[in-house]
């Protein structure tokens, strides 16, 4: 009577998956955005101007990019809990290390950050290749918009938390501070990691009920089970049978456009805050915040929305295609930025195209619903791969732009041209979205 009771019984523990995966996430997005407002306070010998925060912006993004494709087939291959959870103890150690580094020589300085940021980005790529394929596990596929909605959001909400605290630490005790911080908070949160995350039949909290739930509304529950055979997925022979469809093509190039708009917001904001806009450290801290908080409840809201289209009868592609779509196309009145006489004016025109950018942040969703089966994690590090081209591109775009015009106004326009750009290849591009199937030899 207890077992039938006992089987009975209803969990949620996906809930508790979702949450700690939004905590890490915006954990690591914090790590980004750190260097961006302890600049501003840098010593004057380490000569921290526009070009040389660029370097340091794009030393994290191409690092990270490249680390894409071994994050992916080391996620298929030992599972998003060992892997994951490592690398949050990895990059915390970098954020250990930059602090330290402010005790160099000022040349020696920029140099070991460099080198640090390199590491950070590498360390820092299982992240979204780990949240997809958990996500893809954990959820059926009538929550999976929400639940990805959820931890993709991370990347505006990390902005309006840690923001603040940051410019409060720099106020209090210097840039290292902000440093010293994330590299405490890393290894708390990775003991939460460690202690709480298992494959869906391996967690100790959850009844057959919820096990039984998610399976039959299409989660993949086996992607980290013990039992599953564990097959090298990093072949390019694999990355050419990905490629070889223009639906997940038309996906990764409007994930590079999609993150643009992020790489934008998480490095050059606050600087556009302080050196176009003139704004003190700290009212950069809470002025970010507004568009960051718009930015995540657009993020939740197209999840919400995605899904409850999917549940009316809708298709799944108009179900993910039209918050993409409109979310993009509301996030080109970033151009409007440029009129505004006022900080306020310009604060609610970066508000409504983050919120846009945020209902159209559903590319995780996308390959969640797309990848093939044991094929989860090197999907989506092709996908975030695509997606962090970005990481590179922007910083030195935005960069140059300007360094020669000594103005940030082409630089909105740079960023609305790239959201449109989102629009084409989500629409004729991708076409229809449905779950590939490699066969058998392909599944895990």
């Amino acid at each position: 009577m207890s077992e039938e009771r006992e089987g009975q019984r209803q969990t949620h523990v996906r809930y508790l998956i979702i949450t700690i995966l939004f905590i890490v996430s915006c954990f690591s997005f914090a790590d980004r955005s750190a260097l961006s407002q302890a600049v501003s306070v840098m010593p004057a010998a380490m000569n921290m101007n526009a070009q040389r925060l660029s370097y340091l912006l794009f030393a994290f993004g191409w690092a990270y990019a490249l680390g894409q494709l071994p994050a992916g087939g080391l996620l298929d291959r030992f599972g998003s809990k060992r892997v994951y959870g490592i690398a949050i103890v990895a990059w915390s150690l970098c954020a250990f290390l930059t602090a330290l580094a402010g005790y160099l020589a000022a040349s020696a300085a920029f140099t070991a950050i460099f080198i640090l940021r390199v590491l950070s980005g590498l360390f820092q790529s299982p992240v979204f290749p780990g949240n997809g394929r958990i996500v893809a596990a954990w959820f059926p596929t009538s929550e999976r918009g929400r639940a990805s909605a959820i931890f993709n959001s991370s990347q505006y909400f990390a902005l309006p938390i840690f923001a603040p605290i940051f410019g409060w630490l720099i106020h209090l005790s210097g840039w290292r501070s902000c440093f010293w911080f994330m590299g405490v908070l890393g290894i708390a949160l990775t003991t939460v990691w460690f202690t709480n995350i298992y494959g869906v039949k391996e967690h100790p909290r959850i009844a057959p009920a919820e096990i039984d739930a998610i399976e039959r509304g299409g989660g993949l529950v086996n992607t980290d089970s013990a039992a599953s055979a564990k097959k090298n997925t990093l072949t390019w022979a694999t990355v050419k049978k990905l490629m070889s469809y223009r639906m997940l093509v038309g996906v990764y190039i409007g994930q590079y456009c999609i993150t643009t708009l992020t790489w934008f917001f998480l490095t050059w904001f606050p600087l556009y805050l302080s050196q176009a806009r003139h704004m003190s450290v700290i009212k950069v801290g809470f002025a970010a915040a507004v568009p960051g908080l718009c930015g995540g409840f657009g993020g939740v809201l197209g999840g919400v929305f995605s899904d409850r289209l999917l549940r009316r009868g809708h298709s799944l592609s108009f179900a993910r295609k039209l918050p993409i779509m409109a979310g993009m196309a509301l996030s080109m009145t970033i151009i409007a930025c440029n009129y505004a006489s006022s900080q306020s004016i310009m604060l609610l025109f970066m508000s409504v195209s983050f919120f846009g950018k945020g209902i159209g942040a559903l590319g995780w969703t996308v390959v969640s619903d797309t990848s093939p089966k044991g094929m989860v994690g090197m999907n989506g590090a092709l996908f975030n791969l695509f997606g962090n081209m970005a990481g590179i591109t922007t910083p030195l775009i935005i960069g140059y732009i300007v360094a020669k015009t000594h103005s940030y106004n082409g630089a909105l326009i740079f960023v609305a041209f790239i959201a449109f750009c989102a629009i084409v290849s989500y629409g004729p591009i991708v076409g229809e979205i449905k779950r590939l199937d490699f066969g058998a030899d392909a599944a895990s």
